[in-house]
């Protein structure tokens, strides 16, 4: 494993990162935003902001992670929860009133509640009902990898925190006519979301290669500046929720068990499919195309996701013009706090090299994708 040196990415402004649908002014009225941003977007405005680009041809990313105060990780909260309560699969709930129910067997199994149904807000006895934590500081997601529970209390929102490291500012964009008052027809007028961090957050990434830092980098749309700073202070906590997930894995590849496997970057999932017409096309689906239901005698049990992620990235025009750039075949990926339940673990293959491969899937694991942490599901 490569070593990772971190880095925080602190905005001196809003930021613009929109969304992979197409848009231009004359079609559309609503651009809308994405954040975190892609790793691919960062890649491509550090290598931007380089000198020597060559050099990081090979370098690989993780992340990118809330940070506060430059010293403390927040990741995406696990899905797998619902108002603090787990989620179980049918399967593994034998004594549920509704173990018996019928339902699709070559589809994941359905998820209902691991213990007592949590109150619905309007039988709630708190005033005002609790907010849940949309994002886990790195204390509480290390307690859940060394204890396998997570409980109300861990998930609620603490009064001084706020749900979410950010603010939305809409943003409104015309263009009016020369020596008029109207919008100009070819320009339109289209409104976007921009994205302004709270005072102590930041972005936080690795890096498989150290850079000259400070470094001042364009980010997202309008080409925003953020200062690209170097965070020892991260690479003590991340080591050790690694190193733990890391002994998870180990103990159930030996002593065997049912698994939970945790995403904590949006996962990519996609296999070339043959269509009707003959043709082979990349399908993407919400879980990795080499982990079979158990139907198939595989050891995915159920799955507790969320609204895909859409990803449409660029390519480089080498056939008509090699300086220009078309866009990418859009790819769908699981979103960040998807969980997985398996009778058993199984890594993935792109976590592995393949460069015999027509498209290596670890293409995605090197742009932060499909970031795993592993623990063993204990009954409650």
């Amino acid at each position: 494993m490569l070593p990772l040196y971190w880095y925080t990415i602190t905005p001196f402004d809003v930021l613009l990162f929109r969304d992979a649908k197409p848009f231009s002014p004359g079609e559309r009225a609503w651009a809308q935003g994405v954040f975190p941003p892609h790793g691919y977007t960062i890649m491509g405005a550090i290598r931007a902001a380089l000198e020597d680009q060559k050099s990081t041809a090979s370098m690989q990313i993780t992340g990118p992670f809330l940070c506060k105060d430059e010293k403390r990780f927040y990741f995406p909260g696990p899905l797998g929860f619902a108002n603090g309560s787990p989620l179980v699969p049918l399967s593994w709930h034998p004594s549920s009133p509704v173990h018996h129910s019928i339902y699709k067997r070559d589809q994941p199994s359905p998820l209902i509640f691991g213990g007592d149904r949590p109150l619905e807000e309007e039988d709630c006895p708190v005033d005002p009902p609790p907010k849940y934590r949309r994002y886990l500081p790195q204390e509480i997601l290390l307690h859940y990898l060394k204890t396998h529970h997570l409980t109300s209390e861990h998930l609620q929102c603490p009064e001084d925190e706020p749900e979410q490291a950010w603010d939305v500012e809409i943003r409104s964009h015309n263009k009016i006519q020369a020596g008029g008052r109207q919008v100009e027809t070819a320009d339109g007028y289209f409104v976007e979301k921009a994205v302004r961090l709270r005072a102590g957050w930041s972005l936080a990434i690795a890096l498989t290669q150290q850079l000259p830092t400070p470094l001042s980098l364009r980010l997202g749309g309008e080409g925003h500046r953020a200062l690209l700073e170097r965070c020892p202070a991260l690479d003590e906590p991340w080591q050790e929720i690694q190193t733990q997930s890391d002994r998870n894995f180990t103990m159930l590849e030996q002593k065997g068990g049912r698994a939970i496997a945790y995403l904590i970057t949006p996962g990519v999932f996609e296999y070339p499919q043959k269509q009707p017409n003959g043709k082979i096309r990349a399908t993407c689906r919400a879980w990795p195309w080499e982990w079979k239901l158990t139907h198939s005698d595989g050891p995915l049990v159920s799955v507790a996701t969320g609204q895909p992620t859409a990803i449409s990235g660029r390519l480089r025009d080498r056939c008509r013009n090699p300086g220009n750039s078309i866009p990418a075949p859009q790819v769908f990926a699981a979103p960040a706090g998807t969980q997985y339940y398996l009778n058993h673990p199984q890594p993935l293959h792109q976590n592995t090299p393949n460069p015999q491969a027509k498209a290596d899937p670890h293409r995605w694991r090197k742009l932060g994708y499909t970031e795993m942490l592993w623990l063993p599901h204990t009954a409650l």
